[in-house]
């Protein structure tokens, strides 16, 4: 059997100084035995892994719905493929890969049903409650919402993977002053640089822009020329997925490269004393520039599409008006959620309820509330 002493001995010859090291972590809130060949971190990832809400994410969209077909992201792919790329870069890296997968894998579980529209509705239903973050409610999940264990409400995750997840609820607060940890650094990137290639293969799939019309911004064009340079010219379909990949090895490479040269200096620095120098990863000065170009593009053409706006519109509507019908009948909600009532605010614990919710599941749970006047809902 491997014990936690050949377990830290394997982190101190492949990780950095710098990376996150078991053997330094503030615990967990309800202490528990070290596992005899699992890390912290390890137990962190299987913990989300396995978790309700993780897999709820499968019936939550990225940025298109269900009624757009089926090829495109949900939040389940994205955590994913989140979780490959800040992966492959934590290795490079030397960083802790269990941390950063776990980070990767926990960042979208506090996503409500509908994607970007389904939050801007629910922020607008509690905003004299303060509003509503997807960053702030994933901690709410695997704190006290997750019901796995008999000790202890939550996933009782450690402070680190708990500490990188509040970083993205305050990412603010956190631009300035001392620096996260390089693996919450890590996984924050590796989202912008997977959703920004991969909205764009669905977006080029599903028909709602064209080659031609991505082509005049100076990262896409860029990719296109090293991709021809490669292979030739490629029918429209290999084109498409040559080009998601290109978009994706560019980011990561131009990431690589400014990380390795700022490393350098702080080799022999342990990870508090990094976050204390304030050190930050970034993109080049150019890179930075065309993604910004990249992002404003999608926004307007893909994220504003004509076509989704009705779909959008519809499901902002259903959400507003199941959150009505339950503010104004909290009776109605699950029993668990009745519960919560009794120390939070009516709004917070529907929003709550809601935020949970499946696309699906929240189509469902509407129909039945505006068709029955007194039923209570399921529970999710």
């Amino acid at each position: 059997m491997i014990d936690l002493r050949q377990y830290q001995e394997s982190e101190e010859t492949f990780l950095a100084s710098y990376a996150m090291h078991s053997c330094n972590s503030k615990g967990r809130v309800h202490p528990e035995q070290p596992h005899a060949y699992r890390g912290p971190y390890a137990r962190d990832r299987d913990r989300i892994l396995h978790s309700s809400s993780f897999r709820r994410l499968a019936g939550k969209m990225q940025v298109f719905t269900g009624e757009m077909g089926v090829y495109h992201r949900t939040r389940l792919t994205h955590s994913f493929e989140v979780a490959s790329v800040a992966r492959t870069m934590a290795r490079a890296l030397r960083l802790n890969e269990d941390l950063t997968e776990a980070l990767a894998l926990m960042h979208d579980v506090g996503h409500p049903p509908y994607g970007h529209c389904g939050e801007d509705a629910l922020s607008e239903c509690m905003r004299d409650v303060g509003g509503f973050s997807h960053n702030q409610f994933a901690l709410v999940i695997v704190q006290e919402l997750e019901q796995r264990y008999s000790e202890f409400s939550g996933l009782n995750l450690t402070a680190e993977t708990l500490g990188g997840q509040d970083v993205r609820a305050h990412k603010q607060e956190a631009a300035v002053g001392r620096s996260p940890l390089l693996e919450v650094q890590l996984v924050d990137l590796a989202d912008s640089i997977a959703y920004d290639a991969h909205d764009v293969d669905d977006a080029l799939q599903m028909g709602l822009l064209s080659l031609d019309e991505l082509s005049k911004l100076d990262i896409v064009r860029r990719a296109l020329d090293a991709i021809s340079d490669r292979h030739g010219r490629l029918p429209k379909q290999e084109t498409r997925q040559a080009l998601v990949h290109e978009l994706i090895d560019l980011q990561v490479s131009d990431l690589l490269s400014g990380a390795f040269d700022l490393l350098v200096g702080v080799d022999g620095y342990d990870a508090d004393e990094v976050c204390e120098s304030g050190l930050r990863l970034q993109h080049s000065d150019e890179l930075r520039s065309e993604r910004g170009e990249l992002e404003s593009f999608l926004f307007k053409t893909v994220y504003r599409h004509p076509r989704l706006i009705p779909v959008r519109n519809d499901a902002s509507r259903r959400l507003q008006e199941l959150f009505q019908i339950l503010t104004r009948s909290p009776n109605r909600l699950p029993l668990r959620f009745r519960g919560r009532t009794q120390d939070r605010p009516v709004e917070q614990v529907v929003g709550e309820y809601i935020a949970g919710m499946t696309d699906q599941f929240c189509d469902t749970q509407h129909r039945f509330a505006v068709r029955n006047e007194t039923g209570p809902l399921a529970d999710w």
